[in-house]
């Protein structure tokens, strides 16, 4: 199965524990608004929160480009707030788990 497969399935099943498994021990996420970054488990718990007040929907997903170092997905999301943005993220890959996590995205 492909880490894009596997991310969607995590998605579409709203599983966080399933996401945090793809998730290498040195995870990073790179916020695209502010550039600050969290690790592994700050951005489970963002998830976390996230799911709490309603989730993130990520419509119209579809993988760009996947290879065994990169995974570039664009998607519209819908959030908690009710925000809605066009969203690419680039995901970085090594040893069959995501290392880095790095978007960028557009207001709608």
């Amino acid at each position: 199965m492909s880490m894009y497969e596997k991310i969607s399935q995590a998605d579409n099943s709203r599983d966080i524990e399933l996401m945090g498994s793809l998730f290498a021990d040195n995870f990073k996420f790179v916020r695209h608004a502010s550039g600050m970054s969290l690790n592994r488990d700050q951005m489970l718990n963002m998830m976390r929160e996230m799911e709490k007040h309603g989730g993130m929907q990520f419509n119209q997903q579809r993988c760009i480009y996947e290879n065994d170092d990169i995974l570039v997905i664009h998607s519209v999301n819908d959030y908690p707030d009710k925000t809605r943005e066009a969203v690419i993220a680039v995901y970085t890959l090594q040893d069959g788990k995501i290392t880095g996590l790095e978007t960028g995205a557009t207001p709608l």
